[in-house]
Order: C-alpha cells, then sequence, then structure tokens
C-alpha cells in the first residue's frame, strides 16, 4: 500500500466527515490524474466514499473500472443496495460474487429484512444455512431474531433460538438482548425469564432488554427487584423504568426515580425528560414539573423538539396554558407531535376555537396533520358546535384517507351527534369498517344528547349483546336517556347495574344523573335520601341540577338546602344565586330575591353578562341583552315583533320569573324580548336559509321565558333551532326541546 494511497484515502475520510461531494469529486479528479492505476485499496474506499456521501452512481462506476474487485469491493457496492433498498440490484450483485464471506451473506438477510421483504430475508438465511453455514456470526442471528419481533412470527423465533444454541452463540451477549426483546414482544416474557435468568454472562443492555419487557406486561415489582439488583446500571437503565412506571401509572414512583437519577449525577436524554414530564401532566404536579423545565432550560434540550412537546403537553393538563402556549412560540422547531400537543391543550382547557385556529396556523406552516391531529381538531368542533368547519375537516378526513382511521370516525360521530345531525351521526356509524366501545358510546351520547330515549337503550343492549364492554362514559349516556325519558325505575337498575354487573365505580356525574331522573319527575324527597346515602357530596353540578328541579316543581325548602349548598361549594359562582333567586321570584318573594342581591353584592359576587353569538358565512355575530351594537337591529326587533305577535297566538305566555326584578309588568315583556338568545335566533331566521338549522351558542344557562319561547318560533317557522348553553345542547324542533324541559 503505497504513501500516496493512505495520503488520499485521509482526506476522503475529511470529505465524509464533512459532508463535502463536492469536494470527494474534485479529490477523485486529482487521484485520476496522478496515479493511472489506483490500488483496489484506494479504490474501495473511493466507493465507501461515495455510498457515506449517497452518491449511488459514482460509486457503481468506481467498482465498474477496478480491474480485479477484492471481496472488500464487492461488500462495498453489496452495501449500498442493501443500504437503499435497491433490493434486486442487491441480488444481482450477491449472486455475480465469485466468493462470499459472514458480511456479504448479513448484508443481503438485512437488505430484505429493514424494508419488509421478509420472506426473501428467511430465503438468503436458509440458503446460508446450507451452503454457509461456517460464516453465520452474532450478526446474523441478531438479525433474524429483530425480524422474527418484527413479523411477531413465534415459530421461526424458536426456530432461529435452537439454531443459536446449536452452533454455539447461546452465550453470546450480542444475541441475548433481541431474543430476549423477541420473546418479551411475542408476549413469551417467562421464556424471556428463563432465558436471562440461563445467561452465564449478563451486560446492561439485556438488562435493560429484560427490564422493558417486564414493564411491557406490567410486571413493575419483577422489574423494581431487577433494576435495584443491578450492579451496573446506565442512563438507558434509569429511563427505562422511569418510562415504564409512568406506563403502569406509577406516575408518583416515576417522578420519585427521576430525582433520585438526578441526584446519582446520570445524563438524562430527551426520553427521560419526556417520561417524567408525561408523569407530572397526569399527576397534575406543576410545581414539580415547572422545577423539571428549569432542568431541561440548563441542558442541552431546551431546544429538543420532543422535550418542548412533553412541556407543552404537561403545562396544557395541569392547566396552564398560559405557559403551554409560551413553550410552544419559543420552539425553534416544531413537528406534527408539537402542533398536536397544542391542540389538545386548548380543547382540554376548554378553548376549542383557538384549538381550531392553531390547527389552520399549522397547515400554513406546511405541517401535515396525522389521524390524531384530525380527530382531536374535529372534537373541538363538536364542543363549539360548529358543524360548518367540522363537515370541511369531514371532507379533508376522506381526501387524506384518515376517514379510515377508528380515532377520527369517533371523533365524527361525536361532531355530527352534538350538533343534532343524528341522521349523518348515524350513517358514519354504519359505514364504519371496524368500530369499537368509543365509537357505539358516541353514537349512543348523541342519541341522548337529544332526548332520543329508545334508540339509546336500544344501541346500549345492542352493545351488551354482542360482548362489548361499556364504560362510565357509555354509562351517563344511558342514565341521562332514562332521565329525559321518565324511565326512572329502569334508570335505577342500570345504575345498579355498574357495579354490580360492570364493576364500575361511580363518578360525581354518575350520581348527577340519578339527581336529576327523580329530581325531573318531581321525586325530590327521594333525591334529597340519594344524596344523604352518596358517599361523598354531590359536586357543583349536582347541586344545580337538585335546585333547578326544585326551581321547576316548587320545592322551597329542598331548593332552599341545594342553593345553601351550592353558595358553600362556590361561594363566588354566580349560578347558584341566580337559581334560588328564580325560585323566590316565581313564589313573588320579591324581599328574599333583594336580600340575595344584597348577598351577592356583599360578597362581591358577579354575574357574568350574557352573550349569545351564532356564525354566519364565516363571521360570528355575538348579542347582548337589549344590544344597541348589531347593524341589522332594525330587521332583528322587526322580526321579533311579528314572531311575538305570533307566538301570542299560538298560545305564548311570558315566563315573568325569569325577570329577576321587582318593576312593571310592561317593563319585564319588553326586558324578556330583548334576551340576547332571541336576538341570535331572530338573527338566524332572517339570514340562515330556509331548510338549514340555525345554531346559536349562549355563555350562561338558558332562561325559562326563552327556552319556552323558542319552543314556540320552532313550531311557528317549521325551523330546527339548535342552542348550546353552559348547560347543555338544546335541539328545538316542531315546538319541542330535546331536553325535555329540564336543563
Amino acid at each position: 500500500m503505497s504513501s500516496s494511497s493512505n495520503y488520499y484515502v485521509s482526506l476522503l475520510k475529511l470529505c465524509c466527515d464533512s459532508q463535502n461531494q463536492t469536494q470527494a469529486k474534485k479529490l477523485h479528479c486529482l487521484i485520476l490524474k496522478t496515479i493511472t492505476q489506483p490500488e483496489t485499496f484506494l479504490s474501495n474506499n473511493l466507493i465507501s466514499t461515495y455510498s457515506k456521501l449517497g452518491n449511488l452512481a459514482y460509486a457503481h462506476r468506481v467498482f465498474d473500472h477496478i480491474p480485479q474487485p477484492n471481496l472488500f469491493s464487492w461488500n462495498a457496492i453489496l452495501s449500498i443496495y442493501s443500504k437503499l433498498s435497491r433490493l434486486s440490484q442487491m441480488q444481482q450483485i450477491f449472486d455475480l460474487m465469485p466468493f462470499r464471506d459472514g458480511v456479504s451473506w448479513n448484508l443481503a438477510i438485512s437488505g430484505y429484512a429493514n424494508y419488509g421483504s421478509s420472506t426473501d430475508a428467511v430465503g438468503v438465511y436458509k440458503l446460508m444455512l446450507k451452503d454457509a453455514a461456517m460464516n453465520l456470526n452474532q450478526i446474523t442471528f441478531s438479525t433474524m431474531l429483530i425480524l422474527c419481533s418484527n413479523c411477531r412470527s413465534m415459530d421461526l423465533g424458536r426456530q432461529i433460538h435452537g439454531q443459536i444454541l446449536k452452533f454455539g452463540f447461546g452465550s453470546y451477549v450480542f444475541v441475548g438482548s433481541p431474543l430476549l426483546d423477541m420473546y418479551a414482544k411475542l408476549g413469551l416474557i417467562y421464556d424471556a425469564k428463563r432465558y436471562y435468568d440461563e445467561m452465564p454472562e449478563r451486560n446492561v443492555v439485556m438488562c435493560n432488554t429484560m427490564i422493558i419487557g417486564l414493564m411491557r406486561r406490567g410486571m413493575v415489582e419483577e422489574s423494581k427487584c431487577l433494576f435495584h439488583g443491578l450492579k451496573e446500571r446506565d442512563s438507558i437503565s434509569w429511563t427505562t423504568m422511569i418510562s415504564g412506571l409512568m406506563q403502569n401509572g406509577m406516575e408518583r414512583e416515576a417522578v420519585d426515580l427521576f430525582k433520585e437519577m438526578r441526584l446519582a449525577g446520570f445524563t438524562m436524554d430527551q426520553f427521560t425528560f419526556g417520561s417524567v414530564l408525561t408523569a407530572c401532566g397526569s399527576l397534575l404536579a406543576l410545581g414539580e414539573g415547572k422545577q423539571i423545565h428549569a432542568y431541561v432550560i440548563r441542558t442541552d434540550h431546551k431546544d429538543n423538539v420532543f422535550v418542548g412537546s412533553a412541556l407543552v403537553d404537561m403545562y396544557s393538563k395541569c392547566r396552564s396554558i398560559k405557559s403551554a402556549e409560551t413553550v410552544f412560540k419559543r420552539m425553534t422547531q416544531k413537528n406534527v407531535v408539537s402542533w398536536t400537543a397544542m391542540l389538545v391543550g386548548y380543547g382540554q382547557n376548554g378553548f376549542s376555537e383557538e384549538a381550531v385556529n392553531i390547527f389552520f396556523e399549522m397547515q400554513r406552516h406546511g405541517v401535515e396533520p396525522d389521524d390524531f391531529t384530525l380527530g382531536s381538531v374535529i372534537s373541538s368542533c363538536a364542543n363549539l358546535a360548529s358543524l360548518e368547519e367540522g363537515a370541511q375537516f369531514h371532507c379533508q378526513a376522506l381526501v387524506s384517507g384518515f376517514i379510515s382511521f377508528i380515532t377520527v370516525s369517533n371523533a365524527l360521530i361525536t361532531l355530527y351527534g352534538k350538533c343534532g345531525s343524528m341522521e349523518d351521526s348515524y350513517q358514519l356509524f354504519v359505514e364504519m369498517n371496524t368500530r369499537d366501545e368509543v365509537s357505539w358510546t358516541a353514537l349512543l351520547a348523541g342519541y341522548a344528547q337529544f332526548g332520543k330515549a329508545n334508540e339509546t337503550i336500544d344501541l346500549f343492549e345492542r352493545m351488551l349483546a354482542i360482548g362489548l364492554k361499556p364504560d362510565g362514559v357509555t354509562f351517563i349516556g344511558v342514565l341521562s336517556a332514562c332521565s329525559r325519558a321518565g324511565l326512572v325505575e329502569q334508570g335505577l337498575q342500570y345504575f345498579e347495574s355498574m357495579t354490580k354487573e360492570h364493576g364500575i365505580i361511580p363518578i360525581p356525574d354518575h350520581y348527577t344523573c340519578i339527581i336529576d331522573l327523580l329530581g325531573r319527575v318531581g321525586r325530590l324527597e327521594e333525591a334529597r335520601n340519594f344524596i344523604n346515602k352518596m358517599p361523598c357530596h354531590p359536586d357543583v353540578v349536582g347541586w344545580a341540577t337538585l335546585l333547578s328541579s326544585c326551581r321547576v316543581h316548587g320545592d322551597m325548602e329542598i331548593g332552599k338546602w341545594a342553593a345553601d349548598s351550592l353558595i358553600e361549594l362556590e361561594p363566588q359562582n354566580p349560578a347558584s344565586y341566580v337559581l334560588l333567586s328564580s325560585l323566590y321570584a316565581a313564589k313573588g318573594k320579591w324581599n328574599e330575591v333583594a336580600q340575595l342581591r344584597r348577598g351577592m353584592r356583599d360578597k362581591r359576587v358577579k354575574k357574568e353578562p350574557g352573550y349569545s353569538w351564532i356564525k354566519y358565512k364565516g363571521k360570528v355575530h355575538v348579542f347582548s341583552a337589549d344590544d344597541q351594537t348589531s347593524p341589522f337591529l332594525g330587521q332583528i326587533y322587526a322580526e321579533l315583533e311579528k314572531l311575538n305577535c305570533k307566538m301570542i297566538e299560538e298560545g305564548y305566555i311570558p315566563d315573568m320569573s325569569s325577570v329577576l326584578h321587582d318593576v312593571e309588568e310592561s317593563e319585564k315583556i319588553k326586558m324578556l324580548n330583548h334576551h340576547s338568545e332571541k336576538l341570535a335566533i331572530a338573527f338566524g331566521l332572517i339570514f340562515v336559509p330556509p331548510g338549514l338549522p340555525i345554531r346559536v351558542i349562549k355563555n350562561l344557562r338558558f332562561c325559562g321565558d326563552c327556552h319556552n319561547a323558542t319552543k314556540f318560533i320552532s313550531k311557528i317557522t317549521q325551523r330546527e333551532i339548535l342552542v348550546r348553553d353552559a348547560v347543555r345542547f338544546h335541539l328545538f324542533k316542531e315546538g319541542t326541546c330535546s331536553c325535555g324541559d329540564f336543563w
């Protein structure tokens, strides 16, 4: 080997290190000018250089000009085609090789294995067993074991294991790790454990692989014993344990182990931070999450896209959406995971409109959504009852092919259900190739939302008949459907079956359904007894539900008890004062109404102003009570006057109890006529084309008079009117409301 060849080889290495293909070509020209016939050693290095720089044509040209290529030359060109998945050319070169070694066989096997041609990979391996068994080595068996894991081929895996033992590679650590991983991934964890225990020598890689396998199977205690018994640990050992604990619902232990890892002085990578931040999010441990964030900033991971996404997710789950926004805006690199984390964060925190907006911003940045992103933004549209934008995303799902993903289809079923388009919701459900429990529950909840009790119960019974397991959300839908249909005994039976037959522990939402079930039919004393027997007190929604029933049935005693309990829970929540005021006003107890108002004033409780809004041609039109800002006021008030006359002819009587002021009756009627929801509905009647439903959103609870008036309006105009208030969705159609007049 000449000194000039060595010199050129060192220069070629510099070209590879700097990824400078132009300089490599210039150097190649210089070699051809200065050396008449380059040595094979130098030519082989040229092939390797072009291979690393991604220039296949030049690499092959160099190979073709070698007078007598040696084994290294053949392997070098074979390696290029193997790594680039040029499988037919790889096979041609492999067949032309005058002689082969273990590297040649392994390149052919890995070429096929890495690019999904498992049958061809096994074929080459079998040929190697037959013609060149002496060339079998650790890499051969490691490649084949990884292939078995990816293909989930248990029989082939056991055969490979037998051949490993036959050819004397059973004690090799390099083979042991993929063998353990294969058994663990195939669910044969006890085979993996037996092999691990029989190994005469183990390194930290094998130990880490065993911990991963045990954690995947939920064998946390065994993982802990193995981890704490290790004589040697590396950063991966710690990260594997932290990740495993988090994935097995032991978030507190994951965070504590992270602290131990930090004190022990181990280096942390993006996976360590990602796992522990996810654990903090699940624990709502904002303080610890902030401490870890500070530690991230002091490391080299502050600009890591994986860690940044985990921070956005953590802050979002901890209800610190502003901090999530700050992290997101400061990220120098963002991928689809980062954008999705921010989008989901907005949705989780009730900022559905911002979630939709950030989806459009993501697309403007050229980032394509995945199925989870699309499903999440559709869910936000569902929360907004925004059928127009949701339908656009439905089209996008059809064009992109994401409609076949169950997460997207489930989100669309929920969207159409919440928007009152149950026909579309049902059609999507029917067209799904596969359905899970979420699919059934989404459709069921849609039926329940709009008072279709028979359909809800029928769907639930069908779900049970085919062996699907309902969850807590399913039962919320069933119980609320029973409530709206007045099926008290059936609802109580379903509630009892939750724990006895399905092992589901009731949460406050389930108890609220039973309170509503009893309260709707006036069985308020039973509702009180039910509450007194509950393992915990009702939440705000539960007490508000009871108070609402007391308002409808005029029960002052239990209503006062519910209101006092509600005020004790949330003294600054104006809803409890408003509901109790309404109860007093209905009974003409104006002194008590005035006393409540003074109490609100003394406690500095402010009643949130009522707003209603409607979207038309991409623009949101917002209305307040007695609004004087809209450019369409003349048309709106004229429409309301016309409607009011027709409603009175149909038997409408204004509900004066909805006016919580002791004023003249004429003044009360005027105040009722100018409520924000009536203004928004009138706008919709004027501008939304006939045949299309009118969709209105209100920030507060529907008042009794507006609810009653909207029923009359839907009958007179023969229009569907969908109103989402602070409590639930209301679908008005032909003079009735889906809520059954309880909300």
